[in-house]
């Protein structure tokens, strides 16, 4: 399993960020590989979505749980389908401001794209999650 982690201070409440980068319906907003979430059934703990992302040019489906959900804290997701993950959102207060970390451990689909391909994905999903947080920050300090 491979994990990537990043943080980024976001000059906006916390209970925004977190809302915000939480909120399933607007995860294509600031995600940039995620075509769309749906099905989007419940909140908090026990939350279920479907969702569509885009890698090297394959769409890949699956069905995301929060297994865990402490509000404006912490939000635990766990995604099951073609492409297994688990992504854990995290906001701390932060000098007037807040500080989101992303932390993704997840599976490469290797039999799909090739040994060769998984080191490029890597370095790609590291640098689509860099592009996240940098979408999180523009929305939510233009606002």
């Amino acid at each position: 399993m491979m994990t990537l982690s990043q943080s980024v201070v976001v000059h906006a409440p916390r209970d925004v960020v977190f809302e915000y980068v939480t909120d399933p319906a607007r995860l294509a907003d600031w995600i940039p590989p995620m075509v769309e979430a749906r099905e989007i059934v419940g909140s908090g703990a026990g939350q279920q979505y479907e969702w569509t992302y885009k890698l090297a040019g394959l769409l890949f489906r699956g069905q995301t749980v929060v297994v865990e959900y402490v509000p404006n804290e912490l939000s635990v997701h766990q995604a099951i389908g073609a492409a297994t993950s688990i992504w854990t959102i995290q906001t701390s207060s932060h000098d007037g401001g807040t500080e989101l970390s992303i932390k993704i451990a997840y599976d490469v689909p290797t039999p799909v794209l090739g040994r060769l391909a998984e080191r490029v994905i890597v370095r790609r999903d590291a640098r689509n999650l860099e592009v996240a947080l940098a979408n999180v920050k523009d929305v939510l300090e233009a606002e």
